[in-house]
């Protein structure tokens, strides 16, 4: 019978699984043997890991690690799979180092205690992508009745079809999973296969057909290390060896499954040390074993007392006297046998990954319907909401664009919609897929084609809300013209934020902290991209009045509220044909209207000082700073000019150097200039009305120009890039005179691409 044993004081035991072993190898041409020598891990800062052990597997072994928890199954598995490098000893299959650099590829598999499943995907579609990851060799038809044969080996060919759902939405049966999960690795043929706790939350029943299913592979010739905590008697006999780990990562016994019951009776001397299982029906009480190894001892007046009987330590003692002393190296085999085994090109990874999320996206339904209507919907509700009617004087109830006061509130929800939705959308791609992902690490696919068709897929999906989002919101604001630049804007506002959302997946390690995280990120973008407070009214410290300051260069959200109103304002078909012009009448009056006029009176400041009408009492120093103050200040006023027509006293505008003779020397130049820039501004006006000449012909009068005015130009963006509601038109600060009227119209003083908020382009 399977678990039964043949022992005389005469022989050495023979085990059931000796002689089947016997037999089946026979039947198995390709051989593997396992061996770990002297093998040990330590975790940093801490005894708990793998005490040093040696280990000798063969094909054709169904062997069991037990142990109570904590006592490092998980991690003994990890360093015999090869996930986890050992501190001391070596791992050798079929002579070949399992950590050396010529390591074969797809020989081992790990199916681990969760059901790693695509939930979305039916039975079929999660084995079928699986095996084209690692079977690249076969063309698309063979991987398909590869897939099809192993369905009727596992009985799981009749639900192919069915969804895999989730634990708590179930629509196969948890064996019917389990089985699934098993045949995602069986289907690429490992030679050794690792299995955490495969009967886990299973029924009796289902735990004996996985079991069955793994002792069949074993059978073939596989050799297969599967963690179990407390299996039944019938599966507990189907073990051919059997490994138990003590707290601390002890090991305490390694040898037939049903003698490890007789070991720990007879090592605490137990008077029924003979029996290994019961006389009656036959069956082993697995539970016993750990209850012998965790015994707790007995005082003096018969109470258990909160020591063991025997410490983890003295257990260890005994495995290294009494066992591993007569441990017998299984032989080293030849080179690792072939396997069917091929991984497909980057591009190739990248079809299956990309196809496979897809499908995945398009089974979920509900996910679907929020990703594809949410935003379109949002789109229709904030252009409602924004679409403020001011009627004219034939119909209150008229909608003009021009008056349409909340057009520059619609743009910045615009972008604040692009930056969630891109990056919610985003957030849990990576983290959905971690469990997944380490199984997979055993094939040692493409990193960059699986981000890559993420990346891809999310792009597809910003592209399309987007493009709603701009066709529906600018319809029913009927913001017409610039539906191309509206979606580039967008998109690539979404693309950045589905960047974002990847690294957040990628970085966090839960759900709930990713969904922490994304108001932490968004909320700066609100608050810092010059809308609800304007940049130089930050505080001191990162507040600039001359470009952007720092802050506001990294918000994505000031770049492209910036990009929408400056394009609405500039490119729109009635302003487009002034912009030029209007651009150069505003650069040429601000010079005329403002710095000549500054620079006069701070020469007259500069008068005053050196003539000594200074406050009593104020310190000579105080003076030195206050003239050199306002000399930098009328050299900078003066350079833009100096750049064109060259100032011979420029140089002299120096404490030491300057007098009255430069004095009156600046004020002819100044004279030239404004006499220069008083003509260059009617011909700019004479140019404006030309072009007006010529859109009244073409329009059919100045009603047709006016018409078109309040079809395409917003008063209300308008005020905003031109600062109208500015009531200093200059700043003083820093040596500088710093602009603050018309933004839109100001040249970027940097060619380093910084500029001022608003600036209709950056210089590089």
């Amino acid at each position: 019978p399977k678990g039964s044993s043949i022992r005389s004081a005469s022989i050495t035991p023979i085990y059931y699984s000796d002689i089947s072993s016997s037999f089946h190898q026979s039947a198995s041409a390709d051989r593997i043997s396992l061996r770990a020598e002297g093998i040990s891990y330590r975790f940093p800062g801490s005894d708990n890991g793998i005490r040093e052990f040696s280990f000798y597997g063969d094909s054709g072994q169904l062997v069991g690690i037990m142990g109570g928890s904590g006592t490092g199954k998980s991690t003994l598995v990890k360093l015999l799979n090869g996930s986890m490098k050992p501190e001391s000893g070596s791992i050798m299959v079929n002579g070949t180092d399992l950590y050396g650099d010529r390591r074969p590829e797809g020989f081992i598999g790990n199916i681990p205690q969760d059901d790693l499943l695509i939930e979305e995907l039916t039975v079929h579609q999660n084995l079928y992508y699986n095996a084209r990851l690692c079977l690249a060799d076969l063309s698309a038809e063979e991987v398909w009745e590869a897939v099809d044969k192993m369905l009727q080996e596992l009985d799981l060919f009749e639900i192919r079809h069915l969804k895999v759902g989730s634990p708590l939405n179930k629509f196969i049966s948890g064996g019917q999973r389990k089985r699934l999960n098993i045949a995602l690795e069986l289907i690429r043929s490992p030679y050794i296969l690792f299995v955490d706790e495969p009967t886990s939350g299973l029924s009796s029943t289902d735990s004996e057909n996985v079991m069955y299913l793994l002792k069949e592979q074993a059978v073939k010739g596989k050799l297969i290390l599967a963690v179990i905590h407390q299996p039944s008697s019938g599966i507990f006999k189907m073990f051919d060896r059997l490994l138990v780990l003590d707290r601390g990562g002890y090991p305490i016994y390694q040898g037939d499954p049903v003698e490890a019951l007789r070991y720990f009776k007879e090592a605490t001397e137990r008077v029924d040390s003979a029996e290994n299982d019961c006389p009656t029906c036959g069956n082993v009480n697995t539970e016993e074993i750990l209850q012998i190894v965790e015994a707790r001892g007995v005082d003096e007046r018969g109470e258990y007392t909160h020591e063991r009987r025997m410490t983890p330590a003295e257990w260890y003692n005994l495995y290294k006297k009494n066992i591993e002393a007569e441990l017998k190296p299984a032989g080293t085999g030849e080179k690792i046998p072939g396997i069917n085994f091929r991984r497909p090109g980057l591009p190739g990874q990248f079809r299956i990954f990309f196809t496979r999320n897809l499908l995945s996206k398009i089974a979920d339904r509900q996910y679907l319907l929020i990703a594809l209507l949410v935003v379109p919907l949002l789109a229709m509700i904030l252009g409602y909401f924004t679409k403020y009617v001011s009627g004219d004087g034939d119909d209150p109830h008229k909608y003009v664009f021009s008056r349409n006061d909340n057009l520059p509130a619609y743009l910045f929800m615009s972008v604040i919609v692009a930056l969630f939705f891109g990056m919610i959308m985003a957030a849990e791609e990576i983290i959905k897929d971690s469990k997944i992902l380490q199984r997979e690490s055993f094939l040692n696919l493409s990193r960059t084609s699986y981000l890559v068709s993420k990346v891809s897929y999310l792009f597809m999906l910003s592209a399309f809300q987007m493009i709603a989002f701009v066709l529906i919101g600018n319809y029913i604001l009927r913001i017409k013209g610039l539906t191309a630049e509206y979606w580039v804007i967008l998109f690539s506002t979404s693309c950045l934020a589905n960047l974002a959302g990847l690294n957040i997946s990628d970085g966090l390690k839960s759900v709930v902290a990713i969904y922490i995280v994304v108001p932490f990120l968004l909320i700066p973008q609100i608050l810092l991209a010059g809308v609800i407070v304007k940049f130089d009214k930050l505080h001191y410290r990162v507040a600039s009045n001359l470009y952007v300051p720092i802050v506001g260069e990294v918000m994505a959200s000031r770049w492209a509220y910036e990009a929408l109103a400056v394009n609405q304002f500039r490119y729109n078909d009635y302003q487009r044909k002034f912009f030029d012009i209007e651009q150069k009448e505003s650069n040429v009056a601000y010079n005329m209207q403002q710095i000549i006029p500054l620079v006069r009176e701070r020469i007259s400041d500069l008068d005053d000082l050196l003539a000594g009408n200074i406050p009593k009492g104020e310190p000579g120093k105080v003076r030195a700073e206050k003239i050199a103050g306002l000399l930098e200040l009328i050299r900078n006023g003066l350079e833009p000019f100096n750049r064109r027509i060259p100032l011979d006293a420029y140089a002299e505008l120096t404490p030491v150097g300057y007098n009255d003779k430069v004095k009156l020397e600046i004020y002819r130049y100044l004279d030239i200039v404004q006499q220069r820039l008083a003509v260059v501004l009617d011909q700019c006006k004479a140019d404006e009305k030309k072009i007006i000449d010529a859109e009244e012909e073409r329009l059919g009068g100045l009603e047709g120009l006016v018409e078109q005015k309040k079809e395409y130009y917003n008063e209300s963006l308008a005020d905003l890039v031109l600062n109208r509601s500015e009531l200093k038109k200059v700043v003083e600060t820093g040596g500088q005179f710093i602009r603050k009227t018309e933004p839109v119209y100001q040249l970027p003083g940097s060619k380093t691409g910084r500029a001022h908020f608003f600036a209709a382009y950056k210089r590089i």
